[in-house]
């Protein structure tokens, strides 16, 4: 019985895969931490909740769009590691792969960055509170997600059909 070491395509097929699943569990916590939060106001006595907040809606909204597509991105991963074939065959499910990539990560960066910054314009002269923390917290698992999405289109990017100029 012979060894073979695992294919290179093989290879990254599976860390894609990993990636995809690290993602979906990012953008599920941060989902969760944005949509549970809520503060009382002292002095009004009015609750106030993620959707209160526009710059929050963006980022929730980010979040699902992300996590929509990373979903369905991780079923093609998972027919592809377990059948060896493509669900998107030719070099249209490679564009979509690659550009699909590219577009959720640039909405990715962009809901976290709303997030950071309407965190930091709550938090001045405040002290830091469960609102806040909890808000911050989620606009940093979203940076996570970006970054994981990132270097899942640089993975998709090597898989890319070589064009003769």
């Amino acid at each position: 019985m012979v060894n073979t070491p695992p294919s290179s395509s093989t290879v990254s097929r599976t860390v894609l895969l990993l990636l995809r699943v690290l993602i979906f569990v990012f953008l599920l916590i941060a989902l969760i931490l944005i949509a549970i939060v809520k503060q009382t106001d002292d002095q009004t006595g009015a609750e106030i909740k993620f959707n209160d907040i526009y710059a929050y809606r963006y980022m929730i909204s980010t979040i699902i769009i992300g996590f929509a597509y990373n979903l369905l991105q991780m079923a093609f991963s998972m027919f592809t590691v377990v059948s060896g074939n493509r669900v998107l065959s030719g070099d249209g499910g490679y564009l979509f792969d690659f550009f699909g990539d590219k577009i959720i990560s640039y909405l990715l960066i962009s809901g976290s960055a709303a997030g950071f910054g309407v965190t930091v314009e709550l938090g001045r002269g405040v002290p830091s509170n469960s609102f806040i923390e909890k808000a911050n917290a989620s606009a940093s698992l979203l940076l996570i997600g970006f970054l994981l999405t990132a270097i899942a289109s640089t993975f998709t990017s090597f898989a890319l059909p070589k064009k003769a100029n």
